[in-house]
C-alpha cells in the first residue's frame, strides 16, 4: 500500500489560527445584492431609444372637396367615418351592411385572431416571473446498497434586465395592435365591398331596363326599315346597320346580366348567404342610385388618415421591430437569473433522513455573452436596420394614404363634372325628342324618323346612370382611403371617452 503523501505544515506545537464560522446565507445574500445592484445600474441605461415616426401630411388637399347640397347629410362639419354610407338614406343598403358586419366569416376570423393575441399578450411577462418546480423520485447509490427518496423544490427567476422584459411586453402589444389593425382592415374592406356590389347591382338593374326599352326601339326600327326597303324608300345598308345595332344591344344585355349575377352572388357571399335575393337579379328602371347632391364633404381633416388600418398595421410593425431590437440589445448584456433549490433526502434502506447536501441553495446565475459575442452583435445591428425599414414603411403608408385620398377626390370632381355635362346633353336630347313628337303629331315626319332621337335619349340616360354609379364608387373609394368603417368595441369606447388608440398625425388639411 502506498502511503498518502504528507505536506509540510505548521509544527505540532504551533497553535493553529482560530477558525470562525462562516454565515454562507449572509455571504450569498451580500453577493446577490452586489450583483443585482450592478445589473440594475447597467439596465437603466441599456434600453434603446424609442423610434420616431413621421406622420406629417400636407397642410391642404390638392384636389377640391366635393361640396354637398345645403341640408344634405354629407354637408356636416366632418364626415362620419363609422357610418358614411348612411348619407344616402337607403334603408336597404343600411340593412345589408349591418347584416354583413354581423355574419361575414372573414370578419369573424379577424375578430378571433384579435382575441387570440389579447390572450397571448396577457402572458407576455410570464417568462420574467419566478418559476417554481417540484419533483420527487427514488434512486440508488453507485454501490446499489441503499435506496433514497429525493423530493426537491426549485425556483428560477429571470430578471429580464437590460430591456428584455420591456421588449417582450412591447412585442405582445405590437401583436395586439397588428391584429386590431387587420380587424379594422377587414371591416373597411367588407363595408366597401358590400356598398360596391350593391351599386353594381343597382346600376345593372337600371341599365337592363334601359337596354330592354332600347331593344324594343331597335326591333321597331328594323321592322320599319325593312318595310321602307320593300317600298323602295330605304336601302339594304340601312337595314344591315339596324341589324348590327340590334345585335350589339343583345350582346350588351347579356353582358349586363352576367355582371349583375356576379355582383349578386358576391354580395350574397359577403352576407354569409348561399344564394342571392331574387330581386337582385331582376331589371328595375327605378333602382336607387345616390345623386351627387347627397355625396358631398364640407370639411376633410387630414388627421382622419390616422384611422386607416394599414397605418395601424405599419405602426404595429414598427413596434414589433423595436421590440426585436430591444431583445437583441438585451442579449448583448449578461443575463441574470436568481435560482434556488431545496432538497429533502430520505434513506429508504436504513429508514433514516440524510442530512448531507440538504442545505438550501440560493443565488444568482449569470450568463455572460463571450464566445458568441460576434453573432449577438450582428443580430443587434440587423435589428436596427429592420427597425429603420419599418419606420420607412410607416412613412410610406402615410404617403399612400394621402395619394389615395387625393385620387378619390379627383375622381369625385371629375365624375361630378361628367354628370353635369350629361345632364345638359340630356336636356338637349329631351327637347329634341319633344320637337320630334310634335312634328309627328302634325304629320311633318314619320314614326321611323322619330326613333333615332328616342334612342339617343335612352343612350344619354344610360351614360348618366353609369356616371352616377362611377361617382358613387369614387365616394366609396374616398371613405375606403380614409379607413371608414365601424370601429371595434374597445376602440369605440376609447373614441367616446376622448382617447385615441393611435398617436395623432401632424396637423393637416383642414378643408
Amino acid at each position: 500500500m502506498v502511503p498518502w503523501p504528507r505536506f509540510p505544515g505548521p509544527p505540532l506545537d504551533h497553535p493553529l489560527p482560530p477558525v470562525h464560522p462562516v454565515n454562507h446565507a449572509a455571504a450569498t445574500h451580500r453577493l446577490s445584492s452586489l450583483c443585482l445592484g450592478a445589473a440594475l445600474a447597467l439596465a437603466g441605461c441599456s434600453s434603446p431609444p424609442p423610434a420616431q415616426l413621421d406622420g406629417s401630411v400636407p397642410t391642404q388637399w390638392t384636389q377640391p372637396l366635393p361640396a354637398a347640397a345645403p341640408g344634405a347629410p354629407g354637408s356636416a362639419a366632418a364626415p362620419d367615418l363609422q357610418g358614411w354610407w348612411k348619407a344616402w338614406g337607403d334603408e336597404s343598403l343600411n340593412t345589408l351592411v349591418e347584416e354583413a358586419l354581423a355574419a361575414n366569416l372573414d370578419l369573424s376570423q379577424a375578430q378571433s385572431r384579435l382575441r387570440q393575441q389579447r390572450l397571448l399578450a396577457g402572458t407576455a411577462g410570464s417568462a420574467f416571473r419566478p418559476v417554481f418546480t417540484a419533483g420527487a423520485r427514488t434512486l440508488q447509490d453507485i454501490a446499489a446498497i441503499d435506496s433514497y427518496f429525493h423530493a426537491s423544490i426549485d425556483v428560477s427567476w429571470d430578471l429580464g434586465l437590460f430591456g428584455a422584459r420591456e421588449a417582450g411586453e412591447r412585442n405582445a402589444a405590437a401583436s395586439v395592435l397588428d391584429a386590431r389593425g387587420r380587424l379594422q382592415a377587414a371591416r373597411v374592406a367588407l363595408v366597401a365591398d358590400v356598398v360596391h356590389r350593391y351599386l353594381d347591382i343597382r346600376m345593372a338593374q337600371r341599365q337592363r331596363a334601359l337596354i330592354d326599352e332600347q331593344a324594343l326601339l331597335d326591333a321597331r326600327a328594323l321592322q320599319l326599315a325593312q318595310v321602307r326597303q320593300q317600298q323602295r324608300l330605304g336601302t339594304a345598308e340601312a337595314v344591315h346597320q339596324l341589324q348590327l345595332q340590334a345585335g350589339q344591344s343583345a350582346a350588351l344585355r347579356a353582358s349586363l346580366r352576367e355582371t349583375q349575377a356576379r355582383s349578386a352572388h358576391m354580395l350574397a357571399a359577403l352576407l354569409g348567404r348561399t344564394r342571392p335575393d331574387a330581386q337582385w337579379l331582376q331589371a328595375d328602371a327605378k333602382a336607387p342610385l345616390p345623386g351627387p347632391q347627397a355625396l358631398g364633404v364640407a370639411v376633410l381633416p387630414a388627421d382622419l388618415l390616422r384611422t386607416r388600418p394599414d397605418i395601424q398595421v405599419a405602426q404595429a410593425a414598427v413596434e414589433r421591430a423595436a421590440a426585436e431590437q430591444g431583445i437583441a440589445h438585451a442579449a448583448l448584456y449578461p443575463r441574470f437569473v436568481i435560482g434556488g433549490s431545496l432538497l429533502y433526502s430520505f434513506n429508504i434502506t436504513q429508514n433514516l433522513r440524510t442530512t448531507q447536501d440538504n442545505a438550501p441553495t440560493f443565488g444568482p446565475q449569470i450568463d455572460i455573452p463571450l464566445f458568441d459575442w460576434g453573432r449577438r452583435r450582428s443580430q443587434a445591428d440587423a435589428s436596427e436596420l429592420a427597425l429603420q425599414a419599418a419606420v420607412q414603411a410607416y412613412r410610406q403608408s402615410v404617403l399612400d394614404g394621402v395619394a389615395e385620398v387625393e385620387s378619390a377626390l379627383a375622381a369625385l370632381d371629375a365624375q361630378r363634372e361628367r354628370i353635369a355635362a350629361l345632364q345638359s346633353t340630356q336636356q338637349v336630347l329631351a327637347e329634341r325628342e319633344r320637337v320630334q313628337d310634335q312634328r309627328l303629331k302634325l304629320g311633318l315626319d314619320s314614326e321611323f324618323g322619330g326613333l333615332a332621337p328616342r334612342r339617343a335619349a335612352l343612350q344619354a340616360r344610360s351614360e348618366q346612370t353609369t356616371a352616377l354609379a362611377a361617382h358613387a364608387l369614387a365616394y366609396v373609394a374616398l371613405y375606403k382611403a380614409l379607413g371608414g368603417a365601424p370601429l371595434p368595441a374597445e376602440d369605440q369606447d376609447a373614441a367616446d371617452s376622448g382617447m385615441a388608440p393611435l398617436a395623432p398625425l401632424a396637423q393637416g388639411a383642414p378643408s
